[in-house]
């Protein structure tokens, strides 16, 4: 008399298995599915950074090597002109938030395109 032995799943684990992995990516989906804001908002963080960075080399020239050298910065539209470009990626706008308690700073806003995000940075300007 022969044996007939099988191997595998029942029905029962494989639907378990189904509704265990149904279960895991709806709870995982969320996580994953608002990338776009979170990237919108680092773009605009970069170009804040971008900005704070030249106000800073342009200050540290300017005490360096005299007020001939750099740009005489007074308010948040000056700087734009120190990045790479020469001007902000299109669509982004700086505001000027308030002046500072040092007389030589400035807080300011870059928003990005559609009012998508904002974040801040300081000017220090030589005139």
């Amino acid at each position: 008399m022969s044996k007939n032995n099988q191997a595998g799943f029942t029905l029962i684990e494989l639907v378990m298995v189904i509704v265990i992995l149904g279960a895991l990516a709806a709870v995982a989906l969320p996580k994953f599915v608002d990338f776009g804001s979170d990237a919108k908002s680092a773009a605009v963080q970069g170009v804040a950074g971008a900005l704070s960075s030249a106000s800073a080399i342009n200050y540290a020239q300017r005490k360096a090597k005299g007020t001939s050298f750099g740009t005489a910065v007074s308010d948040c539209q000056h700087i734009k002109t120190q990045l790479q470009a020469g001007d902000l990626p299109s669509g982004y706008t700086i505001t000027s938030a308030a002046v500072a308690a040092d007389a030589t700073k400035t807080d300011c806003v870059v928003t990005g395109p559609s009012g998508a995000a904002s974040a801040n940075f300081t000017v220090t300007g030589i005139l």
